[in-house]
């Protein structure tokens, strides 16, 4: 019997920025028929409107088909007109409803998995909404009480302890309890989600020198080290704190398969100077599979037939990937 092909739902995200451009790119990518069913989730006369061609059919989706076309849309409204590169309040809560689609349909499994567009958070906020980034509204949405943000390129993988938080916050969100916690969500979500049967992790220290001893500050001593002890007696390969100004070595990259940083800004610049535009973005820990982009919404070239698909196009490669396991 033949295999039922994937069905990738793709939001297009903040409509002013890039995402419907790359999305509307999608459609160019050949054999893509025989890999996957897309599943494009936006305002359809938007991402028609960023097709050369603007003959090229689109169908509606159907749901409830056993069989689908290469690409077809789910059309939710824009809630105002749109202008690209300018921010509008207005089509917030439009952001928020292409992705509760894609969240209810892989929830009742109509989709595979989900690839997102980029968002912007500040214009969501300015609009009342609180949003501090697709990683917490998708544990609120699937009622998953730990995920874990992870971006990745070919076998880099950078984890992170906490995400959006303001650096002085960091300190007093870590735990051992919730660094156990995502230590075990890496390692569960590696084995089962990327097939590898016994990963290594490396572990980063949070201050500089990994705390030099107590010297240059104890959440090592008191919160990093344990976790890592706890986590080994359970069986996971996990390192005790190193410095994060070595951890990116590439000797030391190459001997795990995943590093988890403590903070946003502590491990992710250093996979975007080596792979941007290429990496992928991946939620760990929910019930369903959700990979993204590794940038933003390009504002600034929104509109002007700028914007590269590559790391959206390396996300669906990716999800594909995913949805085999």
């Amino acid at each position: 019997m033949t295999q039922r092909l994937p069905v990738i739902a793709v939001t297009s995200g903040e409509p002013a920025g890039i995402g419907p451009e790359i999305c509307a790119q999608l459609l160019r990518q050949p054999e893509l028929e025989s890999r996957c069913s897309l599943v494009l989730i936006g305002d359809r006369g938007l991402i028609l409107s960023q097709l050369a061609d603007h003959t090229m059919s689109l169908p509606a989706y159907q749901a409830g088909k056993d069989n689908h076309p290469a690409v077809s849309i789910l059309h939710e409204p824009l809630t105002s007109p749109n202008t690209a590169g300018q921010l509008n309040p207005e089509n917030a809560r439009y952001v928020l409803r292409l992705i509760d689609h894609a969240v209810s349909g892989c929830m009742d499994q109509r989709f595979s998995a989900m690839l997102t567009a980029p968002v912007h958070k500040g214009i969501i906020n300015d609009a009342g909404i609180p949003f501090s980034g697709h990683t917490e509204y998708l544990a609120a949405a699937t009622h998953t009480e730990r995920v874990v943000m992870m971006l990745a390129h070919n076998q880099f993988r950078v984890a992170l302890a906490t995400t959006h938080l303001p650096l002085r916050q960091v300190s007093d969100a870590l735990s051992q309890t919730l660094l156990e916690e995502v230590i075990g969500i890496i390692h569960n979500d590696l084995i089962h989600t990327f097939n590898i049967p016994a990963p290594s992790i490396q572990l980063c220290g949070l201050n500089p020198h990994a705390g030099e001893g107590g010297h240059l500050g104890d959440e090592e001593i008191r919160l990093i080290a344990p976790a890592a002890a706890a986590c080994r007696q359970r069986g996971i390969q996990v390192t005790d704190p190193v410095p994060a100004d070595t951890a990116f070595g590439q000797q030391r990259i190459s001997s795990h398969d995943a590093t988890l940083a403590m903070y946003h800004d502590q491990g992710l610049p250093v996979l975007k100077h080596a792979s941007f535009g290429h990496a992928v973005n991946i939620t760990l820990g929910l019930p369903i599979i959700r990979v993204s982009v590794d940038h933003g919404t390009a504002l600034d070239i929104a509109g002007k037939g700028q914007a590269s698909s590559e790391s959206l196009l390396a996300a669906l490669n990716c999800a594909i990937r995913m949805t085999r396991h």
